[in-house]
């Protein structure tokens, strides 16, 4: 599997994901979009919400290998965490820095033509 068809398949996961949430988030109506008519911006912020999913998704797996101590308040502390991972991953992609966002907006930019 190349780099390339290992990206393609996490997007198609991504907006699986998506789709399966019914939250009502720009998210959701970003996975149920027809971008084949998209202009350069709205493919490009796609492309940063994937990042900053992923990214989310790193953290998270990366949180659950730390053992943690069974407490009361531990849903109200996993709701923080995982606001938390949302918003260090936001930043992170909004960075440009990671650069996942930028190369797969290049190579969709090929796909549709753009």
């Amino acid at each position: 599997m190349t780099g390339m068809d290992a990206l393609t398949g996490y997007t198609s996961a991504y907006l699986d994901n998506v789709k399966n949430q019914a939250n009502g988030t720009s998210a959701s109506n970003t996975a149920k979009k027809d971008f084949s008519n998209a202009t350069e911006a709205e493919l490009y912020e796609a492309c940063k919400e994937f990042e900053a999913y992923f990214v989310e998704q790193m953290f998270k797996a990366m949180a659950a290998t730390v053992p943690k101590e069974k407490s009361s308040s531990a849903s109200a502390l996993d709701m923080f965490e995982s606001n938390m991972y949302q918003e260090y991953a936001k930043q992170a992609s909004e960075s440009g820095q990671l650069g996942l966002a930028k190369q797969l907006f290049e190579q969709m930019k090929i796909n549709y033509g753009l």
